[in-house]
């Protein structure tokens, strides 16, 4: 009787050490990976599903970003909504593609386990959307053949459309549009392809690359969109050069005191 009672009271005891371990505050901010396991903790006592699917999302992001990406990837089965399964593959995809130490090689790896990781997502618009940040993934890491071989196995075609778009856009932005323009020339729906000139010109002259956006503009076949966009870099370019208001230029200073 009093031996039961004495390992019963050992294992109360072990057991509540090592949850107060578990608990300890981490000694340093430094200390990146306790931090982490802190708020992976946090989120396995937080009962609401929204918030810990956030809490999970987030820190998938930092896990990434100090090269613990298998141990990212692991949370994403821990999330139930599918939405923010798919917004936690963007999170992993463009920490690693943005931040990450990984060479290509290394990257392609990564992104084929987020690809088998969003092919379960089961809700349909979810899943696609989940590839159509992997693409975009691809697409800020420089990996062009990847980010179209990854959208072009999307079965929705408006949503293959708009991966297309998103990496033409992010193209754009790194300033190259022949890859931009070889993204769109993918879109087989006039009304997307259209939509997505416009947004690579509209990029390219927020960059001041008037000639590179005129080339995106013309390639727009409906006549009352491609006016708009024209107009939008003679817009720009006045806006670059003709300087001062000449009536703001001509006021001369007054005091504040002057009635």
């Amino acid at each position: 009787m009093y031996l039961h009672r004495f390992i019963v009271l050992f294992l109360a005891l072990s057991t509540g050490l090592y949850a107060i371990e578990a608990r300890a505050d981490c000694a340093s901010a430094s200390d990146r990976a306790c931090v982490a396991a802190k708020i992976i903790a946090d989120a396995d006592a937080t009962k609401e599903d929204p918030w810990r699917d956030q809490i999970l999302r987030d820190v998938a992001a930092s896990l990434t970003y100090d090269d613990k990406i298998d141990q990212a990837i692991g949370l994403i089965a821990k999330i139930k909504n599918p939405d923010t399964k798919a917004m936690t593959i963007r999170a992993i995809g463009m920490a690693a593609a943005l931040y990450g130490k990984q060479n290509q090689d290394q990257l392609r790896a990564v992104f084929e386990k987020l690809a088998k990781v969003a092919v379960t997502i089961p809700q349909p618009d979810a899943n696609a959307i989940a590839f159509t940040y992997i693409a975009m993934s691809q697409a800020f890491a420089g990996m062009d053949e990847d980010a179209w071989a990854t959208s072009a196995k999307m079965t929705n075609a408006a949503l293959r459309f708009k991966a297309y778009g998103e990496t033409a856009e992010i193209q754009a932005e790194r300033g190259d549009l022949a890859a931009a323009m070889k993204s769109v020339g993918f879109i087989q729906s006039s009304a997307f392809r259209n939509k997505a000139h416009a947004n690579v010109a509209g990029i390219l002259i927020k960059k001041d690359m008037f000639d590179e956006a005129l080339k995106a503009a013309l390639a727009i076949d409906n006549p009352t969109k491609r006016a708009e966009v024209l107009q939008s870099i003679l817009k720009a370019q006045e806006d670059k050069t003709r300087g001062t208001r000449k009536d703001v230029a001509s006021e001369a200073p007054k005091d504040d005191l002057t009635p």
